[in-house]
């Protein structure tokens, strides 16, 4: 009797028994189950770092509050003298902290940079509308800033880095405030952000007192002293942030760093692109410097005159390019060859954001008709120029992908095992 109704129970489905499928495999099982288990991805620490955060409500609402107020304060009398501009300007300033504040003081407590970045979401639609106001798509919004403020913001350098600032900057703010808010990462896009802001103010604030327009100089000018404390101060910030967990087992550390240079064609191209861009950046350097050879006449006559412009923004950013990216580019191409490097990763996302909005202002700027025609550049040789310049800005960038994608080469090799030391008798 016991007999069948064993057979009987063998005969039912596992389901019907109350037994669990998962429990009928025995240990001789077990290892096939586990070798049939897919298998994740092995990506980077780019899979989890660079994912956007939602953008922050809050900021991008007291951001567009620049429209109206702008507009109104288009018709106030006493911004008509560069004195009440500044002081106006900071009183506005000060009294969006203060909202912020009231706002978001959770945020604020948690990471005091969410202030920061709403208040620079702020000016930054005031760029954009300065932008756009100097191109003549809108009428009567900024222009006492840039009667009263700040006039060199009227040129084309100036106009192009206000529409980097109201687009690119505009989308890191809201994005690394919406991190904030929600207490994510936003590690990866700060230090983006941070090479870019600093490269602006290296180029626009020297080029302010060394160009033509060294002599317009307003009272306003002075409350770009802020924006040179600030990004110090933000940049240790992100720095002391944790990166983003990697998924990269020592065994594949230990693997990719065995391979030599001609084993990784991405590194090798790299590498030979870094090479050209060092000697690009070290021609142009010596061009703005006054190099009298017949290579560096040529160049700066047929191919870049916008390099001879008087408003000094073009020679400034190209000895900033020789005395600061050109480094980085040596150094970039040893932590490609040498394994271990693992400082390239982060600095490589803060040259991208540094050459990226230098080039987007140096191109524009180039061919604007804000710029005067002898120093735009020529018909024959546009296709020559932006092609040259695109490649010099999309480098960096591919180099900032490959880092974060495929981190194992410049991750530390792990320890290796102890040494077992023999016993004496």
């Amino acid at each position: 009797m016991q007999g069948q109704v064993a057979g009987q129970l063998d005969q039912t489905p596992l389901v019907l028994q109350g037994i669990s499928p998962a429990r009928t495999l025995g240990r001789e099982d077990a290892p096939l189950q586990k070798r049939r288990a897919p298998r994740r991805p092995r990506r980077g620490t780019g899979a989890a770092a660079m994912d956007i955060p939602p953008l922050a409500g809050k900021t991008a609402a007291l951001s567009l509050g620049a429209l109206p107020l702008s507009y109104a304060l288009n018709y106030v009398s006493a911004l008509s003298h560069p004195l009440g501009v500044a002081l106006m300007s900071a009183l506005i300033l000060g009294l969006l902290f203060l909202a912020i504040y009231n706002l978001s003081p959770g945020d604020i407590y948690y990471d005091p940079l969410y202030a920061v970045f709403t208040i620079f979401a702020f000016t930054s639609v005031v760029d954009l509308l300065i932008a756009l106001q100097e191109d003549g798509y809108m009428v009567g919004f900024m222009e006492f800033i840039t009667k009263e403020g700040e006039p060199y913001l009227r040129t084309a350098h100036g106009v192009f880095i206000c529409y980097w600032d109201g687009t690119v900057h505009y989308l890191l703010y809201l994005a690394m405030a919406g991190a904030i808010h929600r207490r994510k990462r936003y590690r990866n896009l700060g230090l983006y952000w941070l090479g870019s802001f600093i490269m602006s103010i290296l180029v626009f604030l020297p080029g302010n007192i060394l160009g033509k327009y060294s002599s317009e100089i307003r009272p306003a000018f002075f409350l770009a002293i802020p924006y040179m404390l600030v990004p110090c101060w933000a940049g240790m910030r992100v720095f002391s942030q944790s990166r983003a967990p990697t998924s990269c087992i020592p065994h594949m550390i230990e693997e990719e760093q065995r391979k030599g240079l001609l084993r990784r064609p991405v590194d090798l191209v790299l590498v030979i692109y870094l090479t050209l861009a060092g000697f690009f950046t070290l021609f142009r350097g010596l061009v703005v410097l006054d190099c009298p050879t017949d290579a560096c006449f040529i160049y700066i006559y047929q191919y870049e005159p916008y390099l001879r412009d008087p408003v000094a923004y073009p020679k400034v950013q190209m000895l900033v390019y020789m005395f600061y990216v050109l480094p980085f580019y040596g150094l970039a191409v040893y932590a490609l060859i040498v394994p271990g490097c693992s400082w390239l990763p982060d600095w490589a996302l803060v040259f991208a954001g540094a050459v990226g909005q230098a080039q987007f202002s140096h191109m524009g700027a180039s061919m604007h008709l804000r710029t005067p025609f002898t120093y735009r550049v020529p018909d024959d040789a546009w296709a020559c120029f932006f092609g040259c310049n695109l490649l010099y800005a999309l480098g960096p960038h591919l180099l900032a992908f490959r880092c974060l994608q495929w981190p194992a080469f410049f991750l530390r090799p792990p320890p290796g095992p102890p040494a077992h030391h023999k016993k004496q008798h």
